[in-house]
């Protein structure tokens, strides 16, 4: 089987591209901006025909898109979630290798759900944020664009590889200074909200299944299971055997072997969780943390229905939070 893979140096590309690499009946062909891609192709900027010519010439029988931006203005998250993949749809209708298209989408793109609800395919999408705005687009452009297409909605991303700027990175960062530091107490915000976490090893064998699948329209990849992010935090702890207290700026001391402790300090803001570093962090009496500091516009709760995963897939998640956190923790302690 001839696979594309767009985008595969990104954090979930990657461990797709691993898992691809994989599977001996998988012939493998990446294509990217990088220089270490085997086809330099920007999709914000390139044109339609040239990708369908570059199709004709490979004929995959699977593209698989990993490619996005994250971060960035409406304007920049447009052009690579939104514009690249309306590029990757026409050069799929007119190029003839009628190969089947596996998008990954994101969570984001529900946005706020109801707490102690499951969010399931048929649920009314509502994006709380450009980010989430710019890939529900690229997902609608999937479904109306007549191909054999499937879109992955990838909840809350964790494991090897985390990016140092997502919440659950922030929050390793954090720890590994108060232990480079001896700092006895880490003082953090944006604990709050409740995530459906799942490791991006799982997200990868998902896609693997989807490449080789029947199936069409949405599809949720997730746990199953919303864990507050103070809860993270406490594994993260145990696994890093941080034995300082952990103070919230958002809610109570979390139990177990990290202490919280309520002092005359507990207003002041060692790391906020959620949101990269603001100008008012430097000023930690004045700071105050937002009532959602998770940076995806979801609001204090997402869960996952993954029915669908299961029955059209055969897929179920396989790796536990706490190896996911293990796996961070590592990484981030090798910059010690």
């Amino acid at each position: 089987m001839r696979v594309l893979l767009i985008g595969a140096n990104g954090y979930i590309g990657r461990f797709v591209a691993d898992r691809l690499l994989a599977d001996p009946a998988v012939q493998l062909t990446a294509l990217g901006r990088g220089d270490d891609a085997d086809v330099r192709f920007d999709l914000a900027t390139g044109s339609p025909g040239a990708l369908t010519r570059f199709l004709d010439a490979v004929h995959p029988g699977v593209v698989i898109n990993c490619a996005g931006a994250t971060r960035g203005g409406a304007r920049e998250l447009t052009r690579h979630n939104t514009v690249a993949v309306a590029t990757i749809c026409e050069a799929l209708r007119r190029s003839g290798c009628g190969a089947r298209l596996v998008q990954i989408g994101c969570g984001s793109e529900y946005g706020p759900s109801q707490p102690g609800s499951s969010t399931a395919e048929d649920a009314v999408p509502r994006p709380g944020g450009p980010y989430g705005v710019s890939k529900l687009a690229a997902t609608e452009l999937v479904l109306g664009s007549g191909l054999d297409a499937v879109v992955l909605r990838v909840f809350s991303p964790v494991g090897p590889g985390t990016p140092a700027g997502s919440p659950l990175g922030r929050l390793a960062e954090a720890m590994r200074r108060a232990m480079q530091s001896g700092d006895g107490e880490l003082k953090l915000g944006g604990l709050g909200a409740q995530r459906d976490f799942i490791d991006v090893r799982d997200v990868a064998r998902a896609v693997h299944a989807a490449s080789l699948s029947a199936a069409q329209g949405v599809i949720n990849i997730g746990s199953g299971r919303a864990v507050r992010l103070r809860d993270a935090a406490g594994i993260l702890a145990r696994v890093a055997g941080y034995g300082g207290a952990l103070n919230e700026l958002d809610g109570l001391p979390h139990p177990g072997p990290v202490h919280a402790a309520h002092t005359a300090h507990a207003t002041h803001l060692r790391a906020t969780i959620g949101h990269p570093r603001a100008e008012s962090d430097h000023h930690p009496t004045v700071a105050s943390p937002a009532a959602f500091p998770y940076p995806d516009g979801c609001g204090a709760w997402q869960q996952a229905d993954v029915r669908t995963a299961r029955d059209r897939l055969g897929w179920r998640p396989r790796i536990n939070l706490e190896e996911s956190l293990a796996d961070i923790w590592m990484e981030a302690a090798c910059r010690i």
